[in-house]
């Protein structure tokens, strides 16, 4: 069974930092392309950021470039998005999944809130 589980989430003040991790099972992580996403109250889940499978490709939502990266630890099945220079506009919750032309189920995602 196909699994992502999303943490690392919280409060954080504006210009402050999170690190998310998604945790991945069920399926041969190193051989799928691996993307964060975000969604808020009433929007469409909105794509972050993406990594390739060996993790030297990377891209990015413009609204996030210069400020957030994306790596892989293929060993640990995992999943990372450092996020940096928070704004209050970077509040939602994070889910990964990977690139699938199938149909994968969302994990519960985490919650990040940039407030002051």
């Amino acid at each position: 069974q196909v699994q992502f589980v999303e943490s690392g989430g919280g409060l954080v003040q504006p210009g402050g930092s999170l690190r998310l991790s998604c945790a991945a099972s069920g399926f041969t992580f190193g051989s799928y392309v691996m993307s964060w996403y975000r969604q808020t109250p009433g929007k469409e889940r909105e794509l972050v950021a993406t990594v390739t499978t060996a993790g030297s490709g990377t891209n990015y939502a413009d609204s996030v470039k210069g400020r957030f990266t994306i790596s892989r630890d293929n060993a640990k099945n995992t999943v990372y998005l450092q996020m940096n220079s928070l704004k209050p506009e970077d509040t939602a919750v994070y889910y990964c999944k990977r690139t699938y032309h199938g149909s994968d189920s969302w994990g519960q995602g985490t919650q990040v809130t940039v407030s002051s």
